[in-house]
């Protein structure tokens, strides 16, 4: 005959398994979210530069398959963005928004502060007081033409994140090419 079983032991954790796993697991996660929150600020720069680079690609290629003049227009203040086409019937300074393609307008994120600098300066200098200059005027309003030939007007574009990292995009107005400059880390006052 079988002898009967001592009384089983329930499956399951001890109070202490449980304590000693959330120590860990909170532990870990105290490690981990600023790791996190740097990476995500890093992706959302970088993210918005691509997104900047591509609306400039965007108006370079059709002015060329076109052969029609395209403008982007870009409201650093707002981070609001349009791609214009050349009206020629009532002159060359006439654009309209260019409804031929979808991502032809939108929003740069709101988090990631964008600064235009004319091809006379760089980040941190005047810009010059010429009033003729198409930049004069408000400072947030940027406008760079890409033409038919494949070329551009020049110009660099300053991102800047809360964290204080930046990123240049800076264009070449022989290629109309876009390089990126990753810059030194500003330090917040």
């Amino acid at each position: 005959m079988r002898a009967a079983p001592s009384s089983p032991r329930p499956a399951g954790f001890t109070l202490i398994e449980l304590m000693v796993v959330i120590t860990i697991i909170g532990v870990l996660t105290a490690l981990m979210i600023p790791e996190m929150k740097g990476s995500f600020q890093a992706e959302l720069l970088r993210s918005t530069s691509r997104e900047l680079i591509d609306v400039f690609q965007l108006a370079a290629s059709r002015a060329v398959s076109l052969n029609q003049v395209r403008r982007v227009r870009l409201d650093a203040g707002t981070g609001r963005f349009l791609v214009e086409k050349q009206r020629l019937q009532n002159g060359p300074d006439e654009f309209a928004p260019a409804d031929d393609v979808p991502a032809s307008q939108g929003q740069l994120d709101p988090r990631i502060a964008v600064e235009f600098h004319p091809p006379e300066t760089l980040p941190g200098e005047a810009t010059p007081a010429d009033a003729s200059s198409p930049w004069a005027g408000d400072a947030t309003r940027a406008m760079i033409n890409f033409y038919p030939d494949g070329t551009a007007d020049p110009g660099s574009f300053l991102l800047r994140d809360r964290q204080g990292f930046r990123l240049l995009l800076r264009i070449n107005p022989v290629t109309a090419r876009i390089r990126v400059v990753a810059l030194a880390r500003e330090e917040s006052p």
